[in-house]
């Protein structure tokens, strides 16, 4: 290389750092940071926790500059352990598995918001078992012990007047796909589903026993979870996942179109029927708003205290906190998305 060529090439050389270095400067501006990274779990195949997916495919989570990692964790006491474990920040749940936790001794757990305040369940069957009575001795699919599934079955059977822990065998059967599926070979008598696995049982010739309207039960039944010391750690991501959730729920209610699409990508359920019979009997029980009600948990709580006495001192108060639910009230926030008081 000749000298001159030399020179040339470290005059380029400095005028490619003079660029390149205003650059990197902008690169690690703490102006210009990465989205935070969120992890959720969720416990259920449902349309009560199809929020997530419905912020995803909206855009929600790159709008408030989020990274969210949503995990699927079958049944509420699974999702308690995984919490526990460290595994997750924020979790989209059935309130028995943490609220037992709770009673237990593990305090950190605390409710900011929910999707679903009673249970929507039905136990359906085939043909020949027409009434709750035909159940005696028959095999109920429940998904896991301690899943919302299991908790409408034990309360709707009582109120029936059959003994759950004598009169039928209650079925460990899985998630809602699965145990639609055992349901259908015949694995199972009947089942414990909610939409949209329910309208698919019907559709293939099953029928409701215990129709779970008809039972309103209150129970935390779908709710946004976290722990303590996370919500003390990572406050404003907190609040910007329930931001984001807040306009989620205003898709899920008002925009039916976009959430059929939804439904349809992350259920692999398309069938406009099933879909509207599902999406009209369910849509009726979730929170527009967010809200977590007190008699959700305290109907837990009840119920373990007929094995757990310790719960009967716990307050359903204890479990809740409600600074995002309050301020997205106080600012505006939902009116603004809502247009009204809804």
């Amino acid at each position: 290389m000749t000298t001159g060529n030399a020179a040339v090439v470290r005059q380029t050389a400095r005028l490619i750092s003079l660029v390149l270095l205003p650059l990197a400067g902008c690169l690690l501006s703490p102006d210009v940071q990465a989205a935070d990274k969120l992890t959720g779990i969720h416990s259920a195949r449902v349309m009560s926790q199809s929020m997530p997916w419905i912020a995803r495919e909206a855009g929600l989570f790159k709008k408030y500059d989020l990274d969210f990692q949503l995990v699927f964790i079958a049944s509420s006491p699974a999702v308690t352990a995984a919490m526990l474990g460290g595994d997750a920040e924020i979790a989209l749940t059935g309130g028995e598995g943490n609220i037992r936790a709770y009673v237990r001794g593990a305090t950190d757990f605390v409710f900011i918001g929910a999707v679903k305040n009673v249970l929507t369940h039905s136990i359906l069957a085939r043909p020949d078992i027409k009434r709750p009575e035909d159940l005696k001795g028959k095999k109920i699919g429940i998904n896991r012990i301690g899943s919302n599934p299991h908790y409408f079955a034990v309360q709707a059977l009582r109120q029936k007047g059959l003994d759950p822990a004598k009169d039928v065998q209650l079925i460990q059967s899985g998630g809602s796909p699965e145990t639609l599926a055992a349901l259908v070979s015949g694995a199972l008598d009947a089942a414990t589903l909610n939409a949209p696995a329910d309208m698919q049982a019907i559709s293939q010739g099953f029928h409701y026993v215990i129709y779970g309207a008809d039972q309103k039960v209150s129970y935390a039944a779908t709710a946004f979870v976290t722990l303590r010391p996370v919500l003390a750690k990572r406050t404003q991501v907190l609040g910007r996942f329930m931001h984001a959730m807040g306009e989620a729920a205003r898709i899920l209610h008002a925009d039916k179109e976009f959430t059929y699409k939804v439904l349809g990508k992350y259920l692999r359920v398309t069938d406009r029927k099933i879909l509207d019979s599902s999406y009209n009997s369910e849509i009726k029980a979730l929170e527009p708003r967010l809200d977590i009600r007190a008699e959700g948990i305290q109907g837990i709580l009840d119920e373990v205290a007929k094995v757990d006495p310790r719960a009967a001192k716990v307050k359903a108060e204890d479990l809740i906190d409600r600074r995002y639910v309050d301020e997205m009230e106080k600012s505006g926030f939902f009116d603004r998305l809502w247009g009204s008081k809804k």
